[in-house]
């Protein structure tokens, strides 16, 4: 993503809310029914942040939150 590039929405995620290898998903359950799009995994484990490549929301790890490998 460049510096130009704003994303559409910036998702805080925690330990608790990471699946399987490192992945959260999007849509995730908070967002309107009306908006879905295919369910997509997006790692946040190895950069700390990942972006839906449908609706652009970034998703990225809270501060100080430990995502350990193969949580």
């Amino acid at each position: 993503m460049s510096n130009t590039q704003k994303p559409k929405a910036v998702v805080e995620v925690t330990a608790a809310d990471v699946q399987g290898p490192g992945v959260v998903f999007c849509p995730n359950p908070k967002m309107a029914l009306w908006s879905t799009h295919p369910r997509v995994f997006i790692d946040v484990a190895h950069s700390g942040e990942g972006m839906c490549p449908y609706c652009g929301t970034v998703y990225k790890v809270k501060e100080g939150e430990h995502i350990g490998h193969g949580h």
